[in-house]
Parts: C-alpha cells; sequence; structure tokens
C-alpha cells in the first residue's frame, strides 16, 4: 500500500508539473513536485522508500522531460537515500528543520542534476533559479506535511489526557 501511495503522489506530481509547466517564466520552475514528492516520501517513509521514490519519479520525469534519460533519475535517488537517511537519525519533525531539509536537498538536486550534466557538455549553474526552487520547494513541502497532518489529525479520534476521546 505504501509503495502504491508514493507511485500514485508521484504520477500527480508529474500531471500538475507538466501541466503547470507552460505558466513559468523562462527555463526554470519555480517547484519541482516530483523533488517534493521524492524528499516527502523519504522523510515519512525512510531510506529505502526514498530511494524507491527517487528512481521511479526521477525515471519518470526524466522520459517525460526529454534530455538524457537517467540523469534526473539519478540525482533524485541519491537526494532521497540521503535525505531518508537524515530523517530516520535526526528529529525532523517541525516547520523550520523540514524547511531546511528540503531547502538543502533541492540545492543538493541541483549540483548533482548540474555536475552530471557538466561532465557531458560544460555549462554554468544556475545559482538564482537553484536558490529560488530551493525556496518554493521547501515552502510547498512543509506545506504539504502541514496539511498531511491536519488530514490525519481531523480523521483520527482525539484522545484526551488520560486516554479519554474528547
Amino acid at each position: 500500500m505504501k509503495a502504491a501511495g508514493v507511485l500514485a503522489a508521484i504520477a500527480v506530481a508529474l500531471a500538475l508539473q507538466t501541466t503547470l509547466a507552460r505558466f513559468t517564466i523562462g527555463v526554470y520552475t519555480p517547484v519541482d513536485l516530483v523533488l517534493v514528492v521524492v524528499v516527502y516520501a523519504a522523510l515519512a517513509g525512510g531510506p529505502v522508500t526514498g530511494l524507491f521514490a527517487g528512481t521511479a519519479g526521477g525515471l519518470a520525469q526524466d522520459a517525460l522531460g526529454g534530455g538524457l534519460v537517467g540523469v534526473g533519475g539519478l540525482a533524485k535517488t541519491l537526494v532521497g537515500f540521503v535525505v531518508g537517511i537524515v530523517g530516520a537519525q535526526f528529529i525532523v519533525a517541525q516547520p523550520v528543520p523540514r524547511f531546511v531539509v528540503f531547502f538543502v536537498a533541492t540545492l543538493v538536486h541541483a549540483a548533482c542534476f548540474y555536475g552530471l550534466y557538466a561532465l557531458i557538455e560544460p555549462r554554468g549553474f544556475p545559482v538564482v533559479a537553484a536558490l529560488t526552487q530551493a525556496v518554493g520547494n521547501g515552502l510547498v513541502g512543509v506545506a504539504a506535511f502541514q496539511a498531511a497532518g491536519m488530514l490525519s489529525g481531523g480523521l483520527r479520534p482525539r484522545r484526551g489526557r488520560f486516554g479519554r476521546r474528547s
């Protein structure tokens, strides 16, 4: 069930990303929704879930986006695995640490992605675009965690201090 949920979230993120891509200005998108799903899955499920989500989401995004298939997949796989390890080792339960994880994960993804492309054909690293996307991914990721927390909290019966339902 967990794998099906991750695949469904990746499919929704891909659909939204491709639909909203025509409204972006220039070449760079302000939010990478697939990367947000990968980082969310890694924080919620651990390193194996992050690895799986990164591989599936990255390869699907590469196949739909054109260019070299596998570069984005490898970058997202590495980010998903590392974020899963960080989420398992450290307490990342508040909005500020989550924002920092999304922000740094986006910068690491950009460094891996553009670093791999630089091996094939030299090009510059878009610092402003990477920072803009890192802020956008951080805000969307924290909002996703907040929304998921509100939805799951609203569906469960609340318990009082001594186990009584309130």
